[in-house]
């Protein structure tokens, strides 16, 4: 086999979407089993390699050791914020002063099915005798216009030992006529379920608002309360926003990175919070992907479902390019809200 055969092999078996290269279609085709590889992955606009994360894109861009074509030509045209790559500098200087990641550009228009959301923020003290067990004693919610919907101070069911001043700025004298749990239970309730009653919600396929919000798991427990998974958006475990070890990314540094501005500079307010984590979301809900795979995919999978429902003898004889088509990603992508109703 002479060296042009080699490198048309080599290529038959390259992964049309990370570029890794294998000696076996077998091993291409197991590769895209597991891989997940979709539209809705971030993919660099100089070589259209797919990336799992925002922060393996930036590192292939602008990064330590960057890919030497695409970071020349994303340091005369490239957006450092969104990461998208114009075709002249000029394009890029009109953009900047409204990049969709930008906190400039804070709203973005909706669209007539986009459903709407609600963020959700809250701030602990503690309790217990070493002060260690966190109680909600303050949470605010605002909606996509920024606009506050509520914020209280909220009464902890048992008593505080640790104020957490230097954090929270929350005093005694502060919860002296706060909000009893109960009730900011059921005022949150009525908010995201637009004043519906829950089990008609449940039983009759009400529209709920989406909840956004940054660690909401912990949030949501330190209310007492429960929502359904679908309509939850954590910032705090959106894939595309996790760093390449899958560890979870603060609310400051993701404000930082994608938004350009800081927070929680002194003690935290659960307004500033909201406003971040609202922005954030929509900014990602914004991303561009092809429409029909957003129509597509309605949910995310456990498992590829076209790959498992097809033979394998079948999938070895497909490009790369026909492999990638009909891989799924295994996270529900955001972009999806601005277009239908999650089911």
């Amino acid at each position: 086999m002479d060296r042009a055969q080699e490198s048309t092999e080599s290529l038959r078996h390259k992964c049309a979407a990370c570029f890794r290269q294998f000696n076996k279609v077998e091993h291409l085709v197991e590769h895209m089993k597991i891989s997940y590889h979709s539209p809705h992955e971030p993919i660099c606009a100089i070589c259209k390699k797919h990336c799992r994360f925002y922060d393996s894109l930036r590192e292939h861009l602008i990064g330590p050791l960057p890919k030497a074509k695409c970071a020349k030509q994303f340091s005369e045209r490239g957006c450092r914020l969104c990461l998208k790559v114009f075709p002249t500098t000029e394009q890029l200087i009109y953009h900047r002063a409204a990049c969709q990641f930008s906190s400039v550009n804070k709203r973005i228009p909706a669209e007539k099915e986009q459903i709407s959301a609600i963020a959700l923020d809250c701030e602990m003290v503690g309790g217990g005798q070493d002060g260690s067990l966190d109680l909600c004693a303050r949470v605010c919610l605002v909606n996509e216009e920024e606009k506050v919907l509520f914020h209280y101070y909220v009464k902890p069911p048992i008593p505080i030992t640790n104020y957490r001043y230097d954090i929270t700025g929350i005093k005694p004298e502060h919860l002296m006529e706060a909000m009893p749990l109960k009730q900011v239970q059921e005022t949150i309730q009525q908010i995201l379920y637009n004043g519906e009653a829950i089990w008609r919600i449940r039983l009759k396929g009400g529209k709920a608002k989406v909840l956004v919000g940054h660690g909401l798991d912990h949030d949501l427990q330190c209310l007492a309360m429960e929502y359904p998974t679908h309509l939850i958006r954590d910032t705090a475990k959106y894939i595309p926003l996790l760093k390449t070890s899958k560890a979870s990314n603060s609310l400051k540094y993701l404000t930082q990175s994608f938004l350009g501005y800081k927070i929680q500079n002194g003690t935290r307010d659960p307004y500033e919070d909201c406003v971040a984590s609202m922005r954030i979301y929509k900014k990602m809900r914004n991303q561009d992907h092809y429409q029909s795979a957003c129509l597509s995919a309605t949910k995310f999978v456990s498992e590829n479902a076209v790959y498992s429902r097809m033979k394998q003898k079948d999938l070895e004889k497909m490009s790369p390019e026909a492999l990638l088509h009909i891989s799924q990603s295994d996270f529900y992508c955001w972009c999806i809200d601005s277009r239908s109703q999650p089911t």
